[in-house]
């Protein structure tokens, strides 16, 4: 196995549909910037109520990349 040196972004996502819909459009975003995405986790979730119901999801997440190996 080869050794690797990772960064952590935090990054925030949110959706007036789910968790779920949060944390994958959060990763899908980072994706588009950020290259060799590993691995997330959740560290926060909070939530808007409106009218005794639940109106919109936000979920803090640290995504892990992989650095890119320096040239030779």
């Amino acid at each position: 196995m080869e050794d690797n040196v990772y960064s952590v972004s935090e990054i925030v996502g949110t959706s007036a549909s789910s968790i779920d819909d949060a944390v994958r459009g959060a990763v899908q975003r980072a994706a588009k910037t950020l290259h060799n995405l590993d691995w997330f986790e959740v560290t926060g979730i909070r939530g808007h109520i409106e009218d005794d119901e639940l109106r919109h999801f936000q979920v803090t997440l640290k995504v892990g990349f992989r650095l890119d190996e320096p040239p030779a």
